[in-house]
């Protein structure tokens, strides 16, 4: 039997509000407690704790290599993850009927780069795979790559592994569901990502905050993430996507999201009903 934890207490609970903040920019209002509560269960029972004050002191005291896999669990758990393939349709559809064609039609490199940042559990690189796979006639020759990268190491590995089912699946077309899945042998309705998909994809840990940016990307999706950080990260979130992306590239955001107020590196379009920013071309010398 599972033992009770009580609700963090609002000194624990701004404790590791400010320790999450700190750590990945993820900013917790006052009404996350139960959540967060809820959530930071996993670790206490995981490393056998009986009280939130114990482990957030028992974080402090991890010898700095340890320290760094705990945070990342602790992330882990707090992070939200839900997702499925061809999530919000009018921006794969601006993907693959006008963005790639564009960019194969303009660019002079024969090197598509494409970041799925916050990927979570893998639909969303894998539907923009997807997309890049019915476009194929178009980078014929060309080095193509997905980088899928999130917080959380956890949904890393079930993106890795690439099997469906459920809500997950339902929004793919029937006839990209029988191109590009398999059916699991013991299981009907699970799916399983083709080899095709899968070796276009690659996953990797990514914080935001702490780690370095990617260089010259022609497409960044980033949705529904900007929600969860104040001003200050978002802005400097964008500065670094910014920097990372290349003229005439694709910056994909959340459809509640906007960079109003938080970014003049990017112009607003509308493409096939899709809201997209593209960078502000850079002045070269």
């Amino acid at each position: 039997m599972e033992p009770s934890f009580n609700r963090l207490t609002e000194e624990e609970f701004q404790n590791f509000a400010k320790l999450i903040y700190e750590e990945s920019g993820i900013l917790l209002k006052d009404t996350k407690i139960t959540l967060l509560s809820n959530r930071l269960r996993k670790r206490l029972l995981a490393l056998h704790i009986s009280e939130f004050s114990e482990y957030y002191h028992y974080l402090h005291k991890l010898p700095s290599t340890e320290k760094v896999i705990e945070y990342e669990k602790m992330l882990d758990v707090v992070s939200t993850n839900e997702t499925y393939f061809f999530r919000i349709e009018r921006h794969f559809d601006a993907l693959s009927k006008v963005c790639l064609p564009e960019i194969a039609k303009n660019k002079i490199t024969k090197r598509l780069r494409i970041w799925s940042a916050a990927c979570s559990s893998g639909e969303e690189p894998y539907s923009i795979a997807i997309c890049v796979m019915e476009n194929m006639q178009l980078f014929s020759g060309w080095d193509v790559r997905i980088d899928g990268t999130d917080i959380a190491p956890s949904v890393l590995e079930f993106a890795k592994i690439g099997e469906y089912s459920g809500r997950r699946i339902e929004k793919v077309p029937p006839e990209l569901l029988k191109k590009y899945f398999t059916r699991k042998e013991d299981d009907s309705s699970v799916y399983i990502v083709n080899n095709e998909i899968k070796k276009l994809v690659t996953f990797s840990y990514h914080n935001f905050f702490k780690n370095p940016f990617p260089k010259d990307i022609d497409i960044i999706f980033c949705r529904n993430v900007m929600i969860y950080f104040d001003k200050k990260h978002q802005m400097d979130l964008i500065k670094k996507f910014y920097n990372s992306i290349l003229d005439n590239g694709y910056l994909f955001i959340g459809h509640s999201e906007t960079l109003h107020a938080i970014s003049e590196d990017f112009i607003y379009q509308k493409i096939m009903e899709a809201p997209v920013y593209v960078p502000i071309p850079r002045r070269h010398a």
